[in-house]
């Protein structure tokens, strides 16, 4: 089958890699429809690549037609249209029966002090093949793939995988009061889709952002959208001011490790890179640090007594973090890779009642899968008013 396989540094190629097959009697094996290229499938392609493998096949957002099903399966048959949650969970274990699916106790990643595996992310997180491919084996075919009706068109579900559990995740541990105020930092698809739940759930939602499409996107559906380029210097003075003198009630940092404004971390992050890799992995491992001015914001940002949401990612071991400043503002702080199966449920009833997100348009590039290499660049480069990309095989 063809494949986005990951061949260095902003290097990623389509090629043929071996078609997936049955291992386990709960395996079924999904022709891949859609797939979208993640903001964090371009950590891989930027920073991560100490613990990546040249032909890692990528990918962690899927939807498809279960092809094959193992003798085990009940659940889900040849024909069915079915999303692929990105963390792969067994859905028995203790923690999946907490909610607790990106920490399933089947699939974690032990060796590495790491939680469940996730499909197409590096040997930290089980190296399993991932789904920017024709055909994606899912393990724990009774309870991992979310079965889907035929009728709306791919987009509206596809999501599912990773978009919408990830942004509902980070505004419920915003932990926002009735009719208070939701500020997200970094309006990329994640921050945009939290954006859109905050106001369905009828909170105030500010936002902040460099990028003009996407300043545009989320203004658009009246978003308070504050332009980091007007505002770098006066930016926690201009939004207390508009929230009464205090801060909003809660900050979610949906912009994680590469943030904009921080030359010193960007230099070191791009020196590490030309070391060796075992090199590089002592490092990550022990005295990495990430950009951290967007985390900085939050705590400026956020009122005392407030809640700071976490859903970039970040991958710092060293990284310095303002313990007096969080103390005396009395903050809180909440992360983590989404559960999604636990926001399945409440997530759902908005995809069959009118499309209230706005899943259908949510996109702003679908593309052939051979033409993956020329997307990469183009989400990375923000080019062409590049906000999300699926990719179609």
């Amino acid at each position: 089958m063809q494949a986005v396989a990951w061949h260095g540094k902003r290097d990623v190629r389509v090629e043929n890699v071996p078609d997936p097959d049955i291992r386990e009697p709960d395996d079924v094996i999904v022709r891949i429809t859609s797939s979208g290229v993640c903001g964090s499938d371009l950590h891989l392609y930027e920073v991560m690549t100490p613990y990546m493998k040249q032909g890692d096949v990528l990918g962690h957002e899927s939807m498809g037609v279960v092809e094959e099903a193992g003798p085990e399966v009940t659940a889900v048959g040849p024909g069915d249209r079915v999303v692929v949650p990105f963390n792969i969970s067994c859905g028995t274990c203790w923690m999946c029966s907490q909610g607790l699916q990106s920490q399933c106790e089947t699939t974690q990643q032990r060796e590495h002090g790491t939680g469940a595996a996730l499909f197409g992310y590096t040997v930290l997180y089980g190296e399993v093949p991932g789904g920017q491919a024709e055909y994606l084996r899912v393990p724990f075919g009774n309870t991992l793939p979310i079965k889907v009706p035929e009728g709306p068109t791919d987009d509206r579900f596809l999501f599912l995988s990773d978009v919408l559990p990830t942004a509902w995740q980070a505004v419920e541990y915003a932990d926002v009061p009735e009719g208070g105020t939701l500020l997200v930092l970094g309006l990329g698809p994640i921050g945009e889709m939290a954006a859109r739940i905050g106001q369905h759930r009828g909170y105030r939602v500010l936002g902040v952002d460099l990028v003009p499409d996407r300043i545009e996107r989320a203004r658009s559906h009246g978003v308070e959208v504050y332009d980091l380029r007007d505002h770098d210097d006066d930016l926690v003075e201009v939004v207390q001011e508009a929230t009464d003198g205090r801060g909003p009630d809660s900050v979610l940092d949906a912009v994680g490790m590469e943030a904009h404004g921080a030359p010193v971390a960007k230099a070191m992050q791009q020196m590490t890179g030309l070391l060796p890799t075992p090199v590089q992995r002592k490092l990550m491992e022990t005295a990495s640090i990430d950009r951290l001015h967007a985390l900085y914001l939050a705590i400026e940002l956020v009122r005392r007594g407030g809640t700071i949401s976490i859903s970039g990612v970040y991958g710092g071991m060293a990284d310095p973090i303002p313990m007096r400043v969080l103390f005396d503002k009395q903050v809180q702080i909440r992360m983590g890779q989404a559960n999604v199966l636990r926001w399945v449920p409440q997530i759902w009833p908005l995809l069959l009642d009118g499309d209230p997100l706005g899943t259908d348009a949510f996109a702003s590039h679908h593309v052939p899968l051979d033409e993956a290499p020329a997307a990469y660049q183009q989400f990375q480069k923000k080019e062409d008013g590049c906000f999300k990309v699926v990719l179609q095989p």
